[in-house]
């Protein structure tokens, strides 16, 4: 499928795409190429079908699987099919979360079955060492740390993060609220030592960093002004440097890390699936929800740093 000119709406949606996979998602620069690849074909499919105007907001599933059974015709292997897929649910799963798309048409895909890599995961010393690289001493180390702990803390998509506000934080109750997916809300909980890092913060350099137009954003940047993804991803690097990990790291890889330590100590998997805000991957289930104290239950008991006091392993 050859390029062709695009609407100014949609080559701006491929930008914000290659962002999303860059900042958020950490993705290498190939990737991020191939899955703009892929989506470009995709619009320029729905183009030929229904003019160059496409609507992104009104693209249906239908329109979706007779794309991939075009690939399939075309002789794609399933791993490539596969590939195409995962870029077209990437960049709907942004439109949602732009508000851009109102129902995901890629929730309920038929493909050939394809197993994906294993995320990256950072060991628990690992998440140790990249959170005590801040420099605690000065007001910017001080807000750093308190991030660097909420990501693992709550399992937050970077978006999800750079969104909270102050009244999203429920100290007595040990709880944040996250607006995920879709404007979908959750109550997540918070371990004790993320708690004492964002008191500090508010505290001793919000106050410093806190101008007219930073209205209540929780997480402010040197200006006053709301953090960027792309703020996040470096900060989440550069201590991954000081760290001494050598492995490409990105704070999306701080949820996989809070999911895989939760699982991996035994915690339920309905538990951990409400605390990151996903869907059921079964046609027949939409979303699993289960009583919010149980899952403070579950939280309490298997997350590494719920309490002050962490194991070392």
């Amino acid at each position: 499928m050859s390029s062709s000119p695009r609407s100014e709406p949609n080559a701006s949606a491929l930008k914000a795409f290659q962002n999303y996979l860059r900042f958020e998602l950490g993705l290498a620069e190939n990737t991020i190429a191939a899955y703009t690849h892929h989506v470009r074909n995709f619009l320029e499919f729905l183009a030929a079908q229904e003019g160059p105007a496409v609507e992104l907001g009104r693209v249906t599933s239908e329109q979706v699987q007779r794309f991939l059974e075009l690939l399939s015709e075309l002789g794609l292997s399933a791993a490539s099919q596969a590939n195409y897929a995962a870029a077209l649910r990437a960049f709907f799963r942004l439109l949602m979360l732009e508000g851009l798309c109102h129902d995901d048409p890629t929730e309920l895909l038929h493909l050939p079955r394809y197993r994906r890599p294993l995320p990256e995961v950072l060991s628990y010393a690992e998440v140790e060492r990249l959170l005590e690289q801040p420099d605690t001493s000065l007001p910017l180390g001080v807000r750093d740390r308190a991030i660097l702990e909420l990501l693992y803390s709550c399992g937050l998509r970077v978006s999800e993060l750079c969104a909270l506000r102050l009244a999203d934080l429920f100290r007595t109750e040990e709880l944040l609220r996250v607006r995920g997916k879709g404007s979908k809300e959750r109550l997540v909980p918070i371990g004790k030592p993320a708690l004492q890092w964002l008191e500090r913060y508010l505290q001793e350099v919000r106050p410093l960093l806190a101008r007219p137009q930073s209205r209540d954003i929780l997480f402010l940047n040197a200006r006053g002004g709301q953090l960027s993804r792309m703020s996040v991803w470096k900060l989440v690097r550069h201590a991954a440097e000081r760290a001494g990990i050598e492995r490409r790291i990105h704070p999306h890889t701080l949820r996989h890390s809070f999911a895989t330590h939760l699982l991996e100590g035994g915690a339920d998997l309905r538990a951990v699936q409400e605390m990151l805000g996903h869907a059921s991957i079964t046609t027949t289930q939409i979303y699993t929800h289960v009583d919010r104290l149980y899952v403070q239950e579950v939280y309490r008991t298997f997350h590494p740093r719920a309490e002050c006091c962490q194991r070392s392993s």
